[in-house]
C-alpha cells in the first residue's frame, strides 16, 4: 500500500458557528490524488483536541457522516471526514453513487502493467488515511496522542487495514465491516462482497471464459485488487495487530457482505492478542441480532461513546 508522498499543502475554509467551527478543504496524498477533508472542531474545550477520523460506506461521501462529526464536536473531539477515492468530491462533477469506484476497479481488473497496478478497492484509500494521520499529527489544536479512527462498512474494512500497522491510530472503531475473506471463499459466502463491485466480478468472469460468478473468478479479483487479502492481510490476521489499543467491533447477524461466522474468526483472533497483553478491558464486540448488512442507532451511539471513552 506504501507509495511515494508528496508535501500535504492543505488548503481550507472556515466557517464558524454557534456550536461548531466547520472546516472544508483538501491535503494531497500523491502527486495527482487530492484528498477532500471535512473537519467539525469544538467551539470550546481545552486545546489540542482529540480527533476521530469516520469513513463512509460505499458508495457515500464524506457528508454523509456530518451527524458522526457534529456529535463527535460535541463531545469535544474534533471530528474528521473524507471522501474514499473515486467517491463525492473526488470526481468531477460529483460522484453516483458507486458507479464511478465499480469502474475503476474495472480499470484496474483489466491494467496489464503491473507497475502501474491501482488498488481502488480499499487499499488506495487506506493509504490516504496515513496521510490524513500525517496532517493531523501536524495540526497544533490536535492532540497527537489522542487519535481514533473507525468506519462503517467499506470505511470499516479501510479503517482495519490502516490502523492495523499504524500506532498513532489509539481508538478504533469497525461497524459492518470485520470479516474473514478467506472464510467467506472458502465457504461459499462470497456474493456479498462480491456485489459491492459487482461490475468488476462480471467483467472479470468474462475474462476468464465464465458465464457466472464463482469462487475461482472472485478470488482472481480479489488476488489483483487486494493481493494477499485472503492470506496475511485477510481480517483475522490484521485485526490482532491493533492490541492493545481500544477497539470497538459492531457486526449484525444476518450480514452478507460481513458474514458472521467469519467475523467471528476475526474477533477471536483479536482477542488472543488482547488477553496476551492483558488487555481484554480494550476490546468490546456487539453483535445486533436478526438485522442485515446494515449500522444502527445503537450502534451510532455506542460508537461516540467508546471514542469518548478511550480518547
Amino acid at each position: 500500500m506504501e507509495r511515494p508522498r508528496v508535501p500535504l499543502n492543505p488548503s481550507f475554509t472556515i466557517i464558524k458557528t454557534d456550536s461548531v467551527i466547520i472546516e472544508h478543504g483538501f491535503i494531497y496524498s500523491e502527486k495527482d490524488e487530492r484528498v477532500p477533508i471535512l473537519i467539525y472542531k469544538p467551539v470550546t474545550g481545552a486545546k489540542p483536541y482529540p480527533a476521530v477520523v469516520f469513513l463512509h460506506g460505499t458508495g457515500g461521501k464524506k457528508e454523509d457522516n456530518k451527524k458522526m462529526l457534529y456529535q463527535l464536536a460535541k463531545r469535544g473531539i474534533m471530528g474528521v471526514a473524507i471522501d474514499a477515492r473515486f467517491h463525492g468530491e473526488r470526481i468531477a462533477g460529483g460522484a453516483h453513487g458507486s458507479k464511478e469506484y465499480v469502474a475503476a476497479a474495472i480499470a484496474a481488473w483489466e491494467n496489464k502493467d503491473q507497475a502501474h497496478q491501482a488498488h481502488p478497492f480499499l487499499f488506495d484509500t487506506a493509504f490516504d488515511l496515513w496521510r490524513v494521520t500525517d496532517y493531523l499529527v501536524s495540526r497544533p489544536d490536535v492532540d497527537a496522542n489522542r487519535i481514533g479512527m473507525g468506519g462503517i462498512s467499506m470505511g470499516g474494512m479501510e479503517t482495519w487495514l490502516a490502523a492495523s500497522v499504524d500506532k498513532r491510530i489509539k481508538v478504533v472503531v469497525l461497524d459492518i465491516a470485520v470479516q474473514s475473506f478467506k472464510w467467506s471463499l472458502d465457504n461459499d459466502k462470497w456474493q456479498g462482497r462480491a456485489g459491492t463491485i459487482h461490475g468488476a466480478h462480471l467483467q472479470a468472469a468474462k475474462d476468464l471464459g465464465d458465464s457466472v460468478l464463482n469462487k475461482r473468478n472472485v478470488q482472481a479479483v480479489w488476488n489483483k485488487l487486494l493481493p494477499g487479502i485472503t492470506g496475511e492481510f485477510d481480517c483475522p490476521s490484521m485485526l490482532r495487530l491493533i492490541a492493545p489499543r481500544a477497539m470497538l467491533v459492531l457486526s449484525t447477524e444476518n450480514d452478507s457482505n460481513c458474514p458472521l461466522p467469519g467475523a467471528n474468526i476475526a474477533y477471536a483472533s483479536a482477542m488472543q492478542a488482547y488477553a496476551s497483553e492483558n488487555a481484554a478491558d480494550k476490546i468490546m464486540r456487539d453483535v445486533a441480532p436478526k438485522l442485515p448488512h446494515t449500522s444502527t442507532p445503537v450502534h451510532f451511539e455506542m460508537t461516540l461513546d467508546w471514542f469518548a471513552r478511550w480518547l
